[in-house]
């Protein structure tokens, strides 16, 4: 691709709803039949497969480790051959649905150790991600994942949280670490899980952060959540729209 894709990262403190979020942004942007989606779950918790209908049959941890007990065990390998290796079996990790792709990143690595090993997989995850137009990056809960390889193609950076003081302290702390750690070209916070309109006008005046929208309770998603239901078979009772009017506007102003 001549254009460099829209990378959103999805982040904020576990249990406000990053991933349900995440879920329902890529349902949105593969809607666009003309577009190329590809989302990764970079939660060891590997919970996004769930929302999206996905069966998870290899992680790039999985990959890693594989190969890491092929040299341990005295298996000879260039950087050639490595890189060779590990290109087919991360292309092979990529599970495809019409223009919808998947990605699970699995535990992240060890720091300091086959230092060779994971520079190259760092390489053909960008190679992956910068053959589509939009990539969903469901990131783990708090700030662990700002330093981490996924983190460093970020275009856009989603804070989410819902009303809770520990959610939006975690948020700003997030917003803190990746500003100097980040490379991304926008932030924003969008508030889930909210009471009603006067709920969401307080808090927004409360953050000292862009603030992209809210979105309502909504019992219809929990019950799917609960169920582990696709989030493709979810009705739209207003929040995609809601989530359209926040997101869309923020993705169509990148600089």
């Amino acid at each position: 691709m001549d254009k460099r894709p829209v990378i959103i990262a999805v982040c904020g403190k576990g249990g406000v709803g990053k991933t349900s979020i995440s879920a329902l942004l890529t349902r949105l942007f593969s809607e666009q039949s003309s577009k190329k989606v590809i989302a990764v779950d970079a939660d060891p918790a590997e919970g996004l497969s769930f929302p999206l209908g996905i069966t998870v049959k290899k992680t790039v941890d999985d990959v890693r480790n594989d190969l890491i007990r092929r040299i341990e065990r005295g298996e000879q390998a260039g950087k050639e051959d490595l890189l060779k290796r590990l290109d087919y079996e991360l292309f092979e990790a990529v599970e495809e649905r019409d223009n919808l792709a998947f990605l699970a990143i699995g535990r992240p690595e060890s720091d300091g150790c086959y230092c060779q090993v994971n520079s190259l997989l760092k390489e053909i995850i960008k190679e992956i991600v910068f053959n589509f137009d939009y990539v969903i990056i469901d990131g783990e809960a708090g700030v662990e994942q700002i330093n981490r390889r996924v983190m460093e193609m970020v275009t856009h950076l989603l804070l989410v949280s819902d009303a809770s003081f520990k959610g939006r302290h975690v948020v700003a702390t997030i917003e803190k670490v990746a500003r100097k750690n980040g490379s991304f070209k926008r932030v924003g916070l969008l508030l889930n899980r909210l009471k009603d309109r006067d709920e969401a006008r307080a808090l927004t005046a409360a953050v000292d952060m862009p603030v992209l929208g809210w979105i309502p309770e909504n019992d219809l998603i929990r019950v799917f959540d609960r169920d582990g239901r696709s989030f493709f078979e979810l009705p739209d009772t207003g929040i995609l729209s809601d989530l359209a009017d926040a997101v869309q506007r923020w993705v169509a102003n990148q600089p």
